[in-house]
C-alpha cells in the first residue's frame, strides 16, 4: 500500500469521525468511541441511538456516493482521454433524474423509485451507445470510438433532459413539483435504512470494480491503433468500463439525487498529487471523493437551521476548488 493511499484512508477515517461528532446535537469523541464499543463504559444512550440510526448511516452513504462519483469521473476521463469529462457526459445523470421524476409522478414506493432511477440512467447510456452504433462508419471510426460515443451521449443527454423538463411541467406545482426539484438538488436525508442496504452493496462493488480497472485504463489512454497492436480489445474494454461507471453513477443518484462537480473536480486534485497512472489514481480518488462529499454533507446539514440541498454545496465548493487549481491544471494539459 502506497503512502498516498494510506494517508487518504487515514484522512477519510478522521473526516468521518469528525462528521459523526458534528451536528445540532454535538457528540463528544469519547461518546463516539463508546458507541462504537471502543471506549469501555456505556455511552450516552441518546448519542448512541442518534449515531447508529441517523448519523453514521448517512455518513456512510455520503462516503459511498462521493467515492462512486469520483471513481466514475476518473474512469470517464481515462476512457475519453479528456480531463474535462464528467459522469454526465453520456447522459446518465439526466436519465437517472428523469427516472426518479417519473417515479415521483407515479407515486411509486421507495424501492420502485430506486429501480426506475437506476433504469433511467442505464437507458440513457444505452441510447448513447446505440446512436454511436447507428452512425458508425464501416470504413472509419468504430461504434466504440470516442468521438461517436461523445456524440451519442450528447443526443441522449439532450433527450432525457427534455423528458425531465416535461415531467416537471406536468407535475402538480403544489407538491409533486417540489418533490422533484428537491430530489434533483440532491440530498442524503434518505441515504439510510433500507435505501442504503439495497443500493450500498452494489455501489461498493462498482467502486471496487472501477479501482480494479485502473491498469486497464492506462492502456485506453493510448491511441486505439497502438493499443490494438498490443493485443488490447479496445472497444470491448472501453464499453465495459463505461458500463461499470454508468451503473455506479446511477446507483449514486438512487441514494442521493443529482450531485455535480465531484466526478470532475476530485480526479483533477488527485491527479496533481499522484500523477496520471490510474493504478495509483483510482483508489486514492475514491477515498478523496468520499472525504469531499462527507465534508459537503456536514456543511449542508449544519451551517443553517434548515438543511441545504447537498447539490448546492457541491456546486459552490466545486467551482471554487476548480478555479483554485485551474492554473496548475492548465500547465498539466499543456
Amino acid at each position: 500500500m502506497s503512502r498516498g493511499l494510506l494517508f487518504s484512508i487515514l484522512l477519510l477515517v478522521i473526516v468521518m469521525a469528525g462528521a459523526a461528532c458534528i451536528g445540532r446535537y454535538p457528540i463528544p469523541p469519547v461518546h463516539l468511541l463508546r458507541a462504537l464499543g471502543l471506549g469501555g463504559a456505556a455511552g450516552d444512550p441518546i448519542a448512541t441511538t442518534l449515531l447508529w440510526h441517523e448519523r453514521l448511516p448517512r455518513i456512510l452513504g455520503a462516503a459511498l456516493v462521493g467515492a462512486g462519483l469520483a471513481s466514475a469521473g476518473a474512469a470517464y476521463q481515462g476512457v475519453f482521454r479528456n480531463p474535462l469529462v464528467s459522469p454526465d457526459l453520456l447522459g446518465v445523470l439526466a436519465g437517472s433524474g428523469f427516472g426518479a421524476a417519473a417515479a415521483i409522478l407515479l407515486d411509486l414506493p421507495p424501492v420502485a423509485r430506486m429501480a426506475l432511477t437506476f433504469a433511467g440512467g442505464g437507458a440513457a447510456v444505452a441510447l448513447g451507445v446505440l446512436v454511436a452504433r447507428l452512425f458508425a462508419d464501416r470504413d472509419g471510426e468504430s461504434a466504440g470510438g470516442v468521438l461517436l460515443l461523445v456524440f451519442g451521449g450528447l443526443v441522449s443527454g439532450a433527450l432525457f433532459t427534455a423528458l425531465l423538463s416535461l415531467a416537471k411541467f406536468v407535475a402538480d406545482p403544489q407538491n409533486t413539483l417540489a418533490d422533484i426539484v428537491f430530489w434533483l438538488l440532491g440530498s442524503l436525508t434518505g441515504a439510510a435504512g433500507p435505501t442504503l442496504a439495497i443500493a450500498g452493496v452494489p455501489l461498493a462493488i462498482g467502486i471496487a470494480l472501477l479501482i480494479g480497472c485502473g491498469r486497464f485504463l492506462d492502456l485506453l489512454v493510448l491511441a486505439d491503433d497502438e493499443a490494438l497492436s498490443l493485443g488490447v480489445p479496445v472497444r470491448r474494454l472501453r464499453l465495459a468500463v463505461i458500463a461499470i461507471a454508468t451503473a455506479t453513477c446511477a446507483l449514486t443518484v438512487t441514494l442521493a439525487g443529482t450531485i455535480g462537480w465531484v466526478g470532475l473536480v476530485v480526479p483533477h486534485i488527485v491527479r496533481l498529487l499522484t500523477g496520471p497512472a490510474h493504478g495509483r489514481l483510482m483508489p486514492i480518488c475514491a477515498c478523496i471523493g468520499a472525504v469531499f462529499l462527507v465534508i459537503a454533507d456536514t456543511i449542508a446539514r449544519t451551517v443553517t437551521p434548515s438543511e441545504i440541498p447537498i447539490g448546492i454545496v457541491t456546486d459552490l465548493v466545486g467551482v471554487i476548488v476548480f478555479l483554485a487549481v485551474l492554473p496548475r491544471l492548465r500547465r498539466g494539459w499543456a
